[in-house]
C-alpha cells in the first residue's frame, strides 16, 4: 500500500529538528527507524503532513554504560560487548525484540516511544471502516474494547522501557522551551492516545542510566505466541540489589497489559531486608497478578494473560534470587 503524501525533513542536528517541529505545530512526526510509524502510515493511521527524519543527527548516537542515544539501534544494543559486560539485561532484552531485520532498523528511542496497539486499531482501512472507526484512530467516538466514549485502552508493547524502568533510567527531552530530564517511570501516561509526557515538538534524545544499575541483577521475560517477530502480549521485568541474598532494593515492572508499563513498587518496596525464598516469591507473584487487569484488545484471553503475569513474575524473581546469591 502506498504512503499518503507528506513533506520529509532531514535535519543535521537536534536544534534544527526542534525548529522544524515548532514551525509546524500539531502536524509533525519524528521518525528514526520507521518500523512502527511507516506501517501505521500505510494503514492510514493518524497521518501527519510533516515527517522529521532523525537518522542524520549524530548527537543521538552515544553508547556507554550510563548514556544511550535514542538513535542507537536495537541490534547495536544486542551486539554490544560493552553492555554485555556492564548491563547484560539490555542485550538480553534487545535480542527478544522482533526479528534481526527489524532490530537492525529499529532504535531505542523508537522502541520507548512505540505507539500503543489494539486489535481494533492496527487493522486495514477497510476493516476499520466496517467497524466505524475508534477513539485512537480519531475517526470514531467510541472505544470498541470498552464500548465507552472516553478513555483509550490501547496497549503499550515496547520491550526496552520496562527493563530500563527497573534500572532507574531517565530520558532527556529537548524542545523549543529547552531541555528536561524525566524519570522513565514517570514518562508514560495511562492513556492509549496521549501516551506519554513528550510534547509533539520535543525530541527524546538520550536514555540516562544511573551508575548503580550495573550492580543490579536484572531480567525480562515476555509472553508471545512466536519466539520472534511478535510484540509482547504480557511481559515482566525485574531488577535486584542484594547482599548475601538479602534484598536491599527490588523492582518489578509489568508490561503490555495496559496503556503504560506498570511498576509494582507497592508490592516490592516493603521487601527490603527479606530473603527471596520460594514462599516469598510466590506471594509477590500473586500480589502482582492481583494488581493487573488486562483488557481484550489482543487475541489472547484476559484471564490467560493475567494468570501468566504470576507465572512470569515467579520466573523472573527466581532468576534474580539466584543471581543475587551469586
Amino acid at each position: 500500500m502506498e504512503l499518503e503524501p507528506f513533506e520529509l525533513h532531514q535535519p543535521a542536528g537536534i536544534a534544527e529538528a526542534v525548529a522544524i517541529a515548532a514551525a509546524h505545530p500539531g502536524d509533525v512526526d519524528f521518525i528514526a527507524g520507521g518500523t512502527d510509524l511507516l506501517p501505521n502510515y500505510k494503514c492510514r493511521l493518524n497521518h501527519k503532513g510533516h515527517v522529521v527524519a532523525l537518522r542524520g543527527v549524530r548527537e543521538m548516537r552515544a553508547l556507554t554504560a550510563t548514556r544511550l542515544g535514542a538513535l542507537v539501534t536495537i541490534a547495536e544494543i544486542a551486539e554490544s560487548d560493552l553492555l554485555l559486560a556492564a548491563l547484560p539485561v539490555l542485550p538480553e532484552t534487545a535480542m527478544q525484540v522482533s526479528s534481526p531485520l527489524l532490530r537492525n532498523m529499529g532504535t531505542l528511542g523508537g522502541n520507548i516511544c512505540l505507539d500503543t496497539r489494539c486489535y481494533y486499531f492496527n487493522q486495514s482501512e477497510f476493516w476499520r471502516d466496517a467497524k466505524g472507526g475508534c477513539l485512537k484512530e480519531r475517526a470514531g467516538d467510541l472505544c470498541l474494547v470498552t464500548m465507552k466514549r472516553a478513555g483509550c485502552v490501547a496497549t503499550y508493547s515496547g520491550d526496552m522501557a520496562p527493563v530500563l524502568i527497573t534500572l532507574g533510567a531517565s530520558v532527556r527531552l529537548v524542545g523549543p522551551r529547552g531541555e528536561r530530564t524525566v524519570l522513565l517511570a514517570d514518562f508514560f501516561r495511562d492513556d492509549g492516545i496521549d501516551r506519554n509526557v513528550r510534547a509533539e515538538d520535543e525530541v527524546l534524545t538520550d536514555v540516562l542510566i544511573p551508575p548503580d544499575a550495573g550492580r543490579r541483577a536484572a531480567a525480562y521475560r515476555k509472553l508471545r505466541v512466536r519466539d520472534s517477530i511478535d510484540f509482547p502480549l504480557m511481559g515482566v521485568a525485574g531488577s535486584l540489589l542484594a547482599a548475601g541474598g538479602v534484598v536491599d532494593d527490588l523492582r518489578v515492572c509489568v508490561n503490555a497489559v495496559g496503556p503504560r508499563p506498570l511498576p509494582m513498587d507497592e508490592v516490592t518496596a516493603p521487601l527490603r531486608g527479606e530473603t527471596l525464598t520460594p514462599p516469598l516469591i510466590e506471594r509477590v507473584a500473586q500480589e502482582v497478578m492481583a494488581r493487573v487487569s488486562p483488557v481484550r484488545n489482543v487475541f489472547l484471553s484476559t484471564t490467560y494473560r493475567r494468570k501468566m503475569t504470576a507465572v512470569f513474575t515467579r520466573r523472573v524473581l527466581t532468576d534474580l534470587a539466584a543471581r543475587g546469591r551469586g
